[in-house]
This record gives C-alpha cells, sequence and structure tokens, in this order.
C-alpha cells in the first residue's frame, strides 16, 4: 500500500491533522481499536484558552509553575497564542462548548490555575471535541480510516522514514509506504495496572522509537491524576473524577470527614497530599464532597460523573464518594521539535506520543487538548510547506529490506515492546515514577 501520508492514532490530534493537511493528497488513518476508543473521547474537564491578551503572563506562568519550571517556554508561548485559532476552528467545525446567558463562552477553573480559561462541554468536553473532528474527517473522500489495525514498526532507512508495517484486524501484515508517517498512538496507561487510560495504549511509539534510536524526551514524567473514583471492583480502567469537580468547589476529607488540604494545588503535589492523609488514615481513599458545589451548577456540568457514582452506588447530592489517584498522563515522549518533527526524517508526533517539552515535569489541567490540537496543526502546515513527494525507490528499497515473518508472532512482538517501553520509562529515576510504584499503581507484566 501506498500513501502520502500516514497518521497512526484517531484522537483529537490524529484527527485535526488530518483536517489540516490539504485536500489533494492521500491519508490513510490507522486505529489499534475502534475510532472512538482513544483517550482524547475520555478527557472530562475542558480546554485551556487564551480568552484575553491580559491572561498571557498569567497562563503561562501556571503552566510554568505545574510543570516546575521544566517547561520548553517557546513551545508554552505557541500553545497559548494558538489557542484562539484553534478554538475558532473547533466551533466552525460544530463543536458546542458552554455559553454564558449572552451567549459568550463560557470558562471554569481548575487546580493550579489563577484563573478561570477553560471551555467546556459538560464533563464530556473530549468527546465532544473528539467526536466533531472525527464527523468532519469522515466527510473527506482522500482519507483512509482503518480500525484495529496496529503500527507494528516503522519503515525506515539512514535515519528517514518512509512508512509503516501494520497488522490489519484479520491479521495479516502489510508494508505502508508514505512520504510522512505521523505517529498519534496516546499515552502509555495500558502499562499499568490503575489508569484512566485504555488498556490498548501501551506505548507502542516508544518502543519503536527506543528500537529504531529516535530521540526521547522526559520518558520518565507520568503523571498521576489525584482523583479516580476508588473500588474493589476490577474495571479496565480508572473513571476520572474530573479537576473540574474541585475547580467548581468540591472538597477532600480525611476518613473523620474532616477537609485535609487545598484541592487546587497541581496534580502532582496533590497526589503527594492525599497518599500522605491515606497513609496516615490507614485507608486505601479518601473521600471527595460534591455537595458543596449548588445543585444546578452540579446537574448542569457534571451529569456524567453523577451518573457513574450512581451505578457504583453513590449518590453525590446526598454523600461524599471515595477518591484515590490512578495514572493518569504522559508528559514525556518522542521528542519534537516546534513543529512536532522527530530526530527521524519525515516522521512526525503528537499528542500525548510527542514531547515538545509543553508540559514540563507535570502538565496543568486542561492543557492537553490544546498541546495535542496546536502541535498536530503545526505538523501539518510544516508538512504540507515541504510537499508529499515520496522517493519511491529509495521506499521500496526500505521496504524490501524488512522481512514480514519477523513480525509474525503477534503476542512476542507485544511483549517485546512493553519491554522496550517500560525500559523506556524507567530509564533514570524521578519522582513521577516513584509516585506511581507507592501509589500501588504497578506494571502489567509483560
Amino acid at each position: 500500500m501506498n500513501t502520502d501520508v500516514l497518521i497512526v492514532g484517531s484522537g483529537c490530534s490524529g484527527l485535526y491533522c488530518a483536517l489540516k493537511l490539504p485536500r489533494d493528497i492521500r491519508i490513510t488513518l490507522i486505529t489499534k481499536s475502534d475510532l472512538e476508543s482513544n483517550d482524547s473521547f475520555l478527557a472530562q474537564g475542558g480546554m485551556c484558552m487564551l480568552k484575553e491578551q491580559s491572561d498571557f503572563d498569567s497562563f503561562f506562568e501556571d503552566t510554568l509553575k505545574a510543570g516546575h519550571y521544566e517547561n520548553d517556554k517557546e513551545s508554552v508561548g505557541i500553545m497559548i497564542n494558538s489557542s484562539p485559532e484553534v478554538v475558532k476552528d473547533l466551533v466552525s467545525y460544530g463543536a458546542d462548548f458552554a455559553r454564558n446567558d449572552d451567549g459568550s463562552l463560557a470558562y471554569t477553573r481548575e487546580g493550579a490555575h489563577s484563573h478561570n480559561r477553560i471551555i467546556f462541554h459538560e464533563d464530556v468536553t473530549g468527546k465532544e471535541i473528539t467526536s466533531t473532528l472525527l464527523a468532519q474527517v469522515k466527510k473527506l473522500s482522500n482519507v483512509t480510516l482503518m480500525e484495529y489495525t496496529t503500527m507494528v514498526d516503522i519503515i525506515e532507512r539512514d535515519n528517514k522514514c518512509y512508512g509503516a508495517i501494520i497488522r490489519k484486524q484479520d491479521g495479516t501484515l502489510e508494508k505502508v509506504t508514505a512520504a510522512y508517517t505521523v505517529m498519534a498512538c496516546g499515552g502509555v496507561g495500558g502499562l499499568y495496572r490503575f489508569s484512566t487510560n485504555f488498556r490498548h495504549l501501551t506505548g507502542d511509539s516508544l518502543a519503536i522509537a527506543k528500537k529504531h534510536g529516535i530521540e526521547l524526551k522526559n520518558p520518565d514524567y507520568v503523571q498521576i491524576h489525584p482523583t479516580t473514583f476508588y473500588t474493589k471492583k476490577h474495571e479496565d480502567r480508572s473513571f476520572l473524577i474530573s479537576e473540574s469537580v474541585r475547580g467548581e468547589g468540591a472538597k477532600l476529607l480525611d476518613k473523620n470527614m474532616n477537609r485535609f488540604v487545598d484541592e487546587l494545588l497541581p496534580r502532582d503535589v496533590l497526589t503527594g497530599k492525599i497518599r500522605e492523609q491515606m497513609k496516615k488514615d490507614g485507608t486505601d481513599f479518601v473521600w471527595e464532597d460534591l455537595r458543596t458545589i449548588p445543585r444546578d451548577e452540579l446537574v448542569s456540568h457534571f451529569p456524567n460523573i453523577i451518573e457513574h457514582c450512581k451505578e457504583m452506588g453513590y449518590d453525590v447530592f446526598k454523600e461524599p464518594i471515595p477518591v484515590v489517584p490512578a495514572q493518569h498522563y504522559f508528559m514525556g515522549g518522542v521528542k519534537v521539535n516546534h513543529h512536532s518533527r522527530t530526530s527521524m526524517e519525515c516522521l512526525y508526533a503528537v499528542g500525548e506520543t510527542a514531547c515538545n517539552g509543553v508540559h514540563g515535569r507535570n502538565r496543568l489541567a486542561s492543557n492537553s487538548l490544546l498541546e495535542s490540537l496546536v502541535f498536530a496543526k503545526r505538523a501539518a502546515g510544516q508538512m504540507a510547506e515541504l510537499g508529499f513527494v515520496n522517493d519511491e525507490i529509495a521506499a521500496k528499497k526500505a521496504a524490501d529490506s524488512i522481512d514480514l515473518a519477523d513480525y509474525s508472532d503477534e503476542k512476542a512482538v507485544e511483549r517485546e515492546y512493553r519491554k522496550l517501553a517500560m525500559e523506556a520509562i524507567e530509564g533514570r529515576t524521578s519522582v513521577g515514577i516513584e509516585e506511581t510504584i507507592e501509589s500501588g499503581i504497578a506494571y502489567i507484566q509483560a
């Protein structure tokens, strides 16, 4: 198979990248599961936006402070300044965000934000954005969508990417050559016992990058979300209790129902405080009380959370709910520049797969959707600027050098890639990994 651009992943970054590419090129977009099973669909709280220029310095400082000042400042500036245009695009595509009575966008606040700057759609903002993008992509005649199709490896020669090897739904292997390949494969939550991520997100891009000597950046920076619903029942993933809940006034309580912490601390700091309280109380969770939020606001803003808690036997209008930290986000990843290009020619990475340094050591709440969209758009822009000429002779030579039989044992490939991904994450000691282990969020054994 031959295509101009191969995009691996159907989250918001992969979809937006496809939408921003020229309409006269061939795009193939593959996804490991179905088109909607990605973490972009799970994002609850909202998406940050520079609502007025006077908020730039505060937005910038909040992002750096949350990231322990390890952020790439240029990336942060690009993300913030690009946000109004991204939101304009989303609205033009049909995304529906909460509005005030006068029709203006409504903004909420979350942990470590000094001002309200987060747009939202109830408590399913990611689903609203990503489903809107998916609907637009489905209208494009130049885009081929392939579900249940896995990137098994990349096709490369002399540090230039010529496409990828894919395993299709029926198990057959195929070589796909492309002028550009975009890894939009999501995060690493599938490697962990407790995570808010989909289980099939196992850091494939991280493993492939490590295998081919592609540069990584901060692969040990793994974020733990402070509040996921605690249950003894086995679930595929932990249910997130959005940071917006605390932004709107929910309180965290110890076993004696006493408030013990400032709920709007940065995620990593708050996670540490919760762990300390759990240890002190001898419990596996703390309580979160949503009754401090006005009932009308709770009903209109958090219907999904209310319903999930009800299904689990808790009435948020009458009682607090049990919450516990769980693995949530990957700040590190495949190292990219400000146009999302990796250290390998013709290979790009966007979304949670990539690391442009914007988040530093710890991501500020609701910057993930924005960062994914901004830098996916920049990747598309640079590819369009460079052109889509594929060296067919070199591509064929690179593809012909690969024996598909080497990838015939699917389980063996999965084990190898899990091992490579975990080795990358554990490459050097960091507070992120220590918190992960100490929180009891152990790896699933390869």
